[in-house]
């Protein structure tokens, strides 16, 4: 196609806009999300449950669920200055794409594998099914991935899942989500219900094989700390929609929407002593039926009658990161106060 991309741009998501259908109304799981992946580059996308950041990621993948409908968007991949767009793939294209340029690793490691094959098999299969028939070359390939994972090669090779430690199975996952080499992985809550030393363990490899193998990252997460640690970009996103966008340092300590401050405020800090955390009033909205105005604003704080008439443009006018607030300023200087 002849659509142009900045030369170190990966993927470009432009004003995706995404629905469920169902028998209560069509739920709008996504509106008008954009932004850009660089090469090399790692991307958080933050928020609670239900905000959409799990339907952005399965979209790039084009692995929604069939009552799914993309309503307007493009997903745009490039590679080698070649781009295509993800929404407009043939069956066979997507095939290629999906393993090949664009890998996933799904939340929860525990049901990822089959439970009856060998972790070898598992390996053999999937570089198959993309025309890697060489079981030797293949056995190498895996041998050096999972050593860069920090596991005894041999022995998780020819182990069967159940053999392995839940830790043992997410590294494990991570290396088959890297063996064909592709350009982006997405990660889906890499660290849930693990203990605190095994994700940390987690994290190292990650930044280890991001290191060596120079791929992007979009990942998903609740925990705060992840996306401050792995991300180079945190996307926040509230309703379907992202609020605010920026490098990482910027929107940890420079935030200006009311629900990137208040996620920030709801979590425990080691310099700043609290008797009570404080969270977020209210729960998110329902989709099907979504506020007026800016769709925040019925658990905001900074909230006026401005907010519940008009939504705020996703604009670039305070710091460096755009966002979509009417009342920066009022952010700013609760955050300078508390501090």
């Amino acid at each position: 196609m002849s659509r142009k991309l900045k030369e170190d741009v990966v993927l470009k998501v432009d004003d995706l806009s995404i629905v469920y259908q169902t028998g209560r109304g069509d739920v709008k799981a996504t509106n008008d999300v954009s932004f850009e992946l660089k090469k090399g580059e790692a991307m958080a996308l933050i928020g609670e449950s239900g905000s959409g950041k799990t339907t952005v990621s399965l979209s790039l993948i084009r692995k929604l669920p069939k009552n799914a409908l993309i309503t307007k968007g493009e997903i745009l991949y490039q590679r080698d200055g070649q781009v295509q767009d993800v929404l407009k793939l043939s069956n066979r294209q997507l095939r290629e794409f999906r393993w090949k340029e664009c890998a996933m690793v799904f939340q929860g490691a525990q049901n990822a594998f089959n439970p009856v094959l060998k972790i070898s098999k598992q390996f053999e299969d999937t570089a198959r099914s993309h025309g890697w028939k060489d079981k030797n070359a293949v056995r190498e390939r895996a041998l050096n991935l999972l050593k860069l994972v920090r596991l005894d090669p041999e022995r998780v090779y020819d182990s069967y899942p159940h053999e392995l430690s839940g830790g043992m199975k997410q590294r494990t996952l991570l290396a088959l989500g890297v063996l064909l080499s592709p350009q982006i992985v997405i990660l889906d809550e890499p660290t849930t219900a693990l203990d605190i030393l095994t994700q940390r363990a987690i994290i190292d490899v990650l930044n280890e094989m991001q290191r060596q193998l120079d791929f992007s990252i979009i990942f998903i997460s609740h925990d705060l700390s992840l996306a401050a640690e792995m991300a180079d970009i945190v996307a926040t996103v509230y309703a379907g929609e992202i609020v605010e966008m920026g490098g990482v340092n910027s929107m940890f300590y420079d935030s200006v929407h009311p629900y990137t401050y208040g996620l920030l405020t709801s979590v425990p800090t080691l310099d700043h002593t609290q008797d009570l955390l404080k969270s977020i009033p209210g729960s998110p909205p329902n989709l099907i039926n979504p506020p007026s105005g800016c769709k925040f604003h019925p658990r905001c704080e900074f909230a006026t009658d401005k907010c519940k008439s008009e939504a705020p443009p996703f604009v670039e006018d305070t710091g460096d990161h755009p966002s979509a607030c009417w009342h920066k300023d009022a952010v700013i200087q609760a955050r300078k106060e508390k501090v």
